[in-house]
C-alpha cells in the first residue's frame, strides 16, 4: 500500500552516487497524485542534474516477475507508477566498490537515482505493477552494458520470492556470475588538439591511462557539420580542448580572422553543445588577450573582458560560450612554452649563434610552461573543485620579455647585456603586415585556483629548470 504523508527527502547508500528519495504522495477518494521527478526541487536536494531523453514503462501482470541485473552506460531515475517492487542494486563499476548491494522495496512513495554502471534487478510484489524509468541517454546497439546473474552466490540477493518460483527471462538466468563479470570503466576523457604544445603535455601528463584518447584535427575536425555523431559522446565524462588558432598577427588579416573565428569560435560553440547535451565536462583553455591590458593589478577571473585584437575577441567569444556549459572549466593562462617553435628555445639559439636580439620590455606577464598547465586541469578535474574560470600561469615576481630573454642568456652561459630592450611600438616599426595589439600587463591573479590545493610553478624557477636540461 502507498505511503501517504511523504516529505521529499533523499538518503544516500552503500553504493557511491545511488541515492533513495521518499516523495510526497498526495490521495484522497478519487485516487493519488505525485510529482515524480521535479528537476528544480530534487536537484536541491544534491541529485545530479542527469538530463533525461527518454520515459520508459515495463508493466508486469503478475507478483514475482524478475528482470535483471543489467548495468547500463547511463543514469536511470527508477520509480513505480502502480503495484510494488523489491529492488536490488550491484555496484558493478571499476574501483573499490565493486560487489557492493544495496536492496529496497519501492513503491509509488519512493524512487531512487542509479548511476550509470550500477546494476540494476527488480522483482514484482504485487500484480499490474508499472515499473518506469527515466534515462539519460538512448539505447544503442554500439553502448557497453555489463550483466550478472541474479542468483549469484557472492551478492547474494535475498529475494522475496525464491528465483526457483518466478517467471525470468532465459537470457537473464544466463548472465555471468561476479567473478566473471567485466567491470565498467568510468567515462573517458577525451584530448582535442592533441598535437599542438598543450596537446603534447597532456599526452605526456596522461601517459598510456587508460580511458584517455586523444584526437588530432586529423581524427576530429570541431568545424565539420558531422561532429555530433563523430563519437559515442556519451561514453565521454570529460573534454580537454586544447586546441586553438594562436597566431595572433594573422588573425589581423581577413584569411586569418576567418580561421580565428572558425576554430576558436565556432569549434568551441559546436563542443559546448555536445558537453551540454551529454552531461560532459569541457576544459577549455582561455588566454590572457581576453583583456586590454590597461590594469594596474593582476586580473581576477571575475574582471570584465576588454580584448584589443581579433585573436583576444575570439577567446573571449568562447569564454562566454564555454561559460553556458553546465559542467565547465575555463583555464585562463599566458606566455604559454611548451614543446616545439617557443620564445625560450629561439632566445636559446639566438644565445648559441651569436646573436643580440632586441627584445619587447614593456610588456609584462609571466611566463607558463605547458606541463604546468596539464597539471593544473588534471589537478581540478581529480579534485573536484567547483566549476567555473580559474586563472593558471607561472607564480613569482612578473617578468617583460626581455626579462624572460636576459635570464635565457645567463642560465645558457651568455652575457645577458646581448639582449637590447625596446618598446613595443619599437619593435615593431618596420614590420610588413597587420600587427595584432599585445596586452601591456598580462599578469593574472592566483589566489581562486591556489584555494583549491594547486600550487602553481614558480616561472623563474621554472625557466632556470628548462635551462638545465
Amino acid at each position: 500500500m502507498t505511503d501517504f504523508g511523504k516529505t521529499l527527502s533523499a538518503t544516500p547508500t552503500p553504493i557511491d552516487g545511488l541515492v533513495v528519495f521518499d516523495l510526497p504522495v498526495h490521495g484522497d477518494a478519487r485516487g493519488w497524485f505525485k510529482e515524480n521527478w521535479q528537476r528544480e526541487k530534487m536537484t536541491a536536494l544534491g541529485l545530479a542534474d542527469f538530463g533525461p531523453v527518454q520515459n520508459n514503462i515495463s508493466f508486469n501482470d503478475a507478483a514475482g516477475t524478475t528482470r535483471g541485473i543489467h548495468a547500463e552506460p547511463w543514469d536511470k531515475w527508477v520509480s513505480v507508477a502502480t503495484g510494488r517492487i523489491f529492488g536490488a542494486w550491484v555496484d558493478l563499476r571499476e574501483g573499490p566498490g565493486f560487489g557492493t548491494v544495496f536492496t529496497a522495496e519501492i513503491d509509488p512513495s519512493r524512487a531512487i537515482f542509479v548511476p550509470r554502471g550500477v546494476g540494476n534487478a527488480y522483482q514484482t510484489l504485487e500484480p499490474d505493477t508499472a515499473y518506469t524509468y527515466l534515462v539519460n541517454d538512448h539505447w544503442s546497439p554500439d553502448a557497453d552494458y555489463s550483466f550478472l546473474n541474479l542468483a549469484d552466490e557472492t551478492a547474494a540477493i535475498a529475494w522475496p520470492i525464491p528465483l526457483s518460483e518466478v517467471e525470468i527471462s532465459a537470457k537473464d538466468r544466463a548472465h555471468p556470475r561476479l567473478s566473471d563479470v567485466t567491470p565498467v570503466p568510468p567515462r573517458r576523457v577525451l584530448v582535442v588538439g592533441a598535437d599542438g604544445q598543450l596537446g603534447r603535455a597532456l599526452r605526456q601528463s596522461y601517459g598510456t591511462a587508460p580511458g584517455v584518447d586523444f584526437a588530432t584535427r586529423a581524427d576530429l575536425d570541431l568545424t565539420s557539420p558531422g561532429l555530433s555523431d563523430a563519437r559515442r559522446w556519451r561514453d565521454y565524462g570529460t573534454i580537454i580542448n586544447a586546441a586553438a588558432y594562436t597566431r595572433v598577427d594573422e588573425a589581423e588579416t581577413a584569411v586569418g580572422r576567418r580561421g580565428a573565428w572558425a576554430a576558436n569560435v565556432a569549434g568551441v560553440s559546436a563542443l559546448a553543445r555536445i558537453a551540454a547535451a551529454h552531461g560532459i565536462t569541457l576544459v577549455h583553455v582561455s588566454s590572457d588577450y581576453v583583456f586590454d591590458g590597461a590594469a594596474d593589478a593582476p586580473y581576477r577571473e571575475d574582471d570584465p573582458l576588454c580584448p584589443v585584437g581579433v585573436y583576444g575577441q575570439t577567446k573571449a567569444a568562447a569564454d562566454a560560450i564555454v561559460a553556458t556549459v553546465p559542467r565547465h572549466y575555463i583555464v585562463r593562462t599566458s606566455w604559454v612554452i611548451g614543446e616545439g617553435k617557443n620564445f625560450v628555445d629561439t632566445m636559446a639559439r639566438l644565445a648559441d649563434n651569436g646573436v643580440n636580439p632586441a627584445v619587447v620590455s614593456d610588456q609584462i606577464g609571466r611566463l607558463t610552461f605547458t606541463e604546468d598547465i596539464a597539471r593544473g586541469i588534471r589537478h581540478l578535474l581529480d579534485s573536484g573543485a567547483a566549476y567555473g574560470v580559474y586563472n593558471l600561469t607561472g607564480d613569482g615576481e612578473p617578468m617583460s620579455w626581455a626579462d624572460v630573454a636576459t635570464a635565457v642568456f645567463a642560465g645558457a652561459g651568455h652575457d645577458p647585456d646581448r639582449v637590447r630592450p625596446v618598446s613595443t611600438a619599437e619593435y615593431f616599426a618596420d614590420a610588413a603586415g597587420p600587427i595584432a595589439p599585445r596586452p601591456a600587463y598580462s599578469v593574472l591573479d592566483l589566489s581562486k585556483i591556489i584555494a583549491t590545493g594547486f600550487t602553481p610553478a614558480d616561472a623563474a624557477a621554472a625557466l632556470r629548470a628548462r635551462g638545465n636540461r
